[in-house]
C-alpha cells in the first residue's frame, strides 16, 4: 500500500501534518491543485536579463518547486526551482497583505508556486523577485529526502528516478544531453539521405543477435510472440523492398543478466545502407560520432574517467586475430579447435566441447583485448564462427567482413559487409538450430519468411548496430548504464 491511500491512523507525524495543512487549505477555499499558471519567464531567463527587467522595471510570473523556504517575522525568503534552474523570491507581508502571508505557514519545501511581481537585488547581492502575488499550484504530502540537494542512495536513486532529478541537477542534465545526441544522429544521418522507420517490436520470429528473448501470447491470435532482440531481419527485408538507407532508433529486450554495461530493455541504433560494404560503414560510424561530439561538446575530445579520448577520424583498425596476438602474444589465427580450446582453458576461460568454438574465441577477446581498447579502434575480419550475417571475407580464408566499434574499453558498434547470398543464409541458419537442439538459447531461429525476402534478390549492404546507451555513457563520462536510463530494471523491492 503507497503512503497516499494508507489511513491517516497509520501515516507517520510527519505525512500526516502535511495532509493537515490540505486540510486547511481547502477550509480556506483555496485549491491546492488549479488546472494552470500563466508564466512569462523562467528562472534562466531572469538571471540572463536581469539588468534590463530590473531597469526596465519588468513584471515576471514565475513557477516552480518550493526548495527552501526561510521566514524573518513579518517577511520570508523561498528557492524556487523550476526547469531550466533555481531563483530566489521575497515575499513581504505589507506588499502581499497580511491573510495572504499567513498561507505560508500552510506551505512546505516541496511544494509548487506561482509568483508575480519584479526583480531586485538582495544586500548580499542575489538576484531575486519581490513577489506582489503568488499561488499554490501543487501541495506535496510527502517531504522530500532529507538533504534532498545530495541525494545518494544509488538504489533509491534509480528507484525514485524524480527524486534523483529533483536533488541532483548534473542528473537532469546528463539527460538532457541524451536527448541532444539523438537529435545529433538523426540531423547527420537525415542529411545523408537516411529515412527513419519502424519496425516490429513484437515479433513471430525474434533473430538478428545472439540472445534469449521475453516471450508473451496474443490471446486473440493464439500464438507466442517474442519481443524483439535486434531490428535487423526487418530492415533488411525494407533494403530488398528497395529503401537504399535506412535506420531505426529503438527498444530492444534480451532476456540476460544486469551489469553496467546490460539492462534488458536498451536502446539502439540500427542502419543499412545499399551498395556499400563494411568499409563504407566504418567511415561512416567515426564520422558519425565525431560529428555528435562536435554538436554537443563542440570538440573532437572528450573526457572519460581519467582518460581523454579523441573522436577524430580515422580510427586506428586492428583486425581480431592481430588484436589477440597483440595482447597474449599468441597467434591463434588457422589454428585448429583444439588448440584454441586448450588456450582458452590455460588462460581460466570455460572453454569444454558444450561450448561452441565462436563463444570460447569470443571469451578470449573479451579477456584479454576489449579492456586494453581505449582509444576509439575499429576491431574488423572476425572469424566466421561468429558471424552468422556477416559475408565471407573476399580475400581471407575462415574470416568475415565484420567489425566491432571499441571505445574506453566497450563495444559500442557490431557491423557488417552484409551476407545478402540466400543459400548460404540458409545453411548458416541451419547451423544456429543444430547448436538450438545442443542446448544453446542463444543461438538463432531459423526465419523461413526472412530467407523467402532474400531469394527475391537483396543488394550488396552494409549495417551496424550501434548501443545507443553506452554512447550516451561515452558522451556523459557515466560509468553504469543505469546512469543513462530514465528508469532502469530494478530488483522487486522486499
Amino acid at each position: 500500500m503507497s503512503e497516499q491511500s494508507k489511513p491517516e491512523q497509520e501515516l507517520s507525524e510527519l505525512l500526516l501534518h502535511r495532509r493537515e495543512k490540505l486540510k486547511a487549505l481547502k477550509e480556506k477555499n483555496i485549491n491546492p491543485y488549479p488546472y494552470l499558471f500563466k508564466r512569462t519567464h523562467t528562472s534562466k531567463n531572469i538571471l540572463d536579463d536581469f539588468e534590463k527587467m530590473e531597469s526596465e522595471g519588468i513584471v515576471v510570473s514565475v513557477c516552480g518547486r518550493i526548495i527552501s523556504l526561510r521566514s524573518h517575522g513579518k517577511s520570508l525568503f523561498f528557492h524556487l526551482l523550476d526547469g531550466e534552474g533555481k531563483i530566489q523570491v521575497y515575499v513581504k507581508s505589507d506588499v502581499v497583505g497580511e491573510d495572504r502571508y499567513k498561507l505560508f505557514e500552510l506551505f512546505d519545501i516541496g511544494d509548487f508556486i506561482g509568483a508575480k511581481g519584479k526583480v531586485f537585488k538582495t544586500k548580499t547581492g542575489e538576484k531575486s523577485i519581490r513577489a506582489e502575488d503568488f499561488e499554490l499550484l501543487s501541495k506535496s504530502l510527502h517531504p522530500l529526502p532529507e538533504k534532498w540537494h545530495g541525494l545518494q542512495d544509488k538504489e533509491l536513486r534509480y528507484r525514485q528516478r524524480y527524486l534523483d532529478l529533483i536533488s541532483n541537477p548534473e542528473v537532469k542534465n546528463t539527460f538532457i544531453l541524451r536527448t541532444r545526441i539523438l537529435s545529433a544522429i538523426r540531423k547527420f544521418l537525415d542529411d545523408r539521405g537516411f529515412l527513419e522507420v519502424e519496425t516490429p517490436i513484437l515479433q513471430p520470429i525474434y533473430g538478428g543477435a545472439f540472445a534469449r528473448p521475453f516471450i508473451t501470447h496474443h490471446n486473440a491470435l493464439d500464438m507466442d510472440l517474442y519481443l524483439r532482440i535486434a531490428d535487423e531481419l526487418y530492415l533488411k527485408r525494407l533494403i530488398i523492398g528497395g529503401y537504399e538507407k535506412v535506420y531505426e532508433v529503438c527498444k530492444d529486450f534480451r532476456n540476460e543478466g544486469m551489469d553496467k554495461n546490460h539492462n534488458p530493455e536498451f536502446s539502439m541504433l540500427e542502419l543499412y545502407q545499399a551498395y556499400a560494404d563494411y568499409n563504407d560503414i566504418m567511415e561512416l560510424c567515426e564520422k558519425l560520432l565525431n560529428f555528435i561530439s562536435l554538436e554537443i561538446l563542440k570538440s573532437s575530445k572528450i573526457k572519460f574517467q581519467e582518460e581523454e579520448i579523441d573522436l577524430s577520424p580515422p580510427w586506428r583498425r586492428l583486425s581480431f586475430w592481430e588484436s589477440i596476438e597483440k595482447f597474449t602474444g599468441a597467434d591463434l589465427y588457422k589454428e585448429d579447435e583444439k588448440k584454441i580450446r586448450e588456450f582458452a582453458q590455460d588462460l581460466g576461460i570455460k572453454a569444454e566441447a558444450s561450448v561452441r568454438i565462436g563463444k570460447v574465441i569470443e571469451s578470449i577477446f573479451e579477456e584479454k583485448v576489449q579492456p586494453n581498447l581505449i582509444q576509439p579502434t575499429f576491431i574488423l575480419d572476425y572469424p566466421e564462427e561468429m558471424s552468422p550475417f556477416a559475408k565471407k571475407h573476399r580475400d581471407k580464408e575462415g574470416l568475415t567482413e565484420r567489425f566491432e566499434g571499441f571505445i574506453a574499453g566497450f563495444e559500442l558498434m557490431n557491423a557488417f559487409s552484409e551476407l545478402n547470398d540466400p543459400l548460404d543464409q540458409r545453411e548458416r541458419f541451419e547451423q544456429q538450430a543444430k547448436f538450438k537442439k545442443m542446448g544453446d538459447e542463444e543461438a538463432l531461429e531459423l526465419d523461413e519468411d526472412f530467407l523467402k525476402a532474400m531469394e527475391y534478390g537483396m543488394p550488396p549492404t552494409g549495417g551496424v548496430g550501434i548501443g545507443l546507451d553506452r554512447m550516451v555513457m561515452l558522451f556523459t563520462n557515466s560509468t553504469s548504464i543505469r546512469d543513462v536510463i530514465f528508469f532502469p530494471q530494478m530488483k522487486k523491492e522486499v
